[in-house]
């Protein structure tokens, strides 16, 4: 494993999950339930940060690695699954939301090693509407951790208006994916 600062990054995103998830398991006496909200909050979104740093730091300082090809991914997927189940847990966000959004990562995931198995991960490229599933996954889970108003803001109902927003960008998503990958498991007799 090549230890550079991109890497360092998504090491350290997968660090901050078990310090995210612990945030709400302090007593409330020590501290209180929007205190912890606030502080799940600002580790959600910094380690939201370093998604975007080491990506754009390992192509700027010529430092990508299969390493941190295959790392990066899976530390995203463990941040928003432990935030999801959290939400869940919290009755901020519905199961059924949070199965389809885990669900349809771990589908894909699949999908993109089986298909960089049989030299076609080209055609399961990152597309728009994943870019833009992420986007709003990205904007709801902090807005639903916060979950306090916020100047005008209603900042809970605008999570919940992204999240489902997201959860359809994430079955639309997820059925761009498998129709870019149908004739090539069929070619493969899968």
């Amino acid at each position: 494993m090549p230890i550079n600062i991109p890497n360092s990054l998504t090491l350290a995103r997968i660090v901050l999950i078990p310090v995210f998830v612990g945030i709400f398991y302090v007593p409330d006496a020590w501290l209180g339930v929007a205190d912890k909200n606030l502080l799940a909050t600002i580790v959600f979104v910094i380690a939201a940060v370093t998604d975007w740093f080491d990506g754009y730091l390992a192509r700027a300082l010529g430092q990508t690695s299969a390493f941190g090809a295959f790392l990066d991914p899976v530390a995203d997927k463990l941040m928003v699954a432990a935030a999801l189940i959290l939400l869940v847990q919290l009755a901020r966000v519905d199961a059924l939301i949070a199965v389809i959004i885990i669900g349809r990562e771990i589908t894909i995931s699949a999908l993109r090693e089986w298909m960089a198995r049989v030299g076609k991960s080209a055609s399961v490229a990152v597309a728009y509407v994943g870019k833009l599933k992420t986007a709003a996954q990205m904007t709801a889970i902090p807005l639903l951790l916060y979950n306090a108003p916020l100047l005008y803001l209603d900042v809970r109902l605008a999570g919940q208006v992204l999240i489902y927003v997201a959860a359809a960008l994430t079955l639309w998503s997820m059925g761009y994916y498998l129709r870019r990958a149908l004739p090539l498991l069929a070619e493969h007799g899968e």
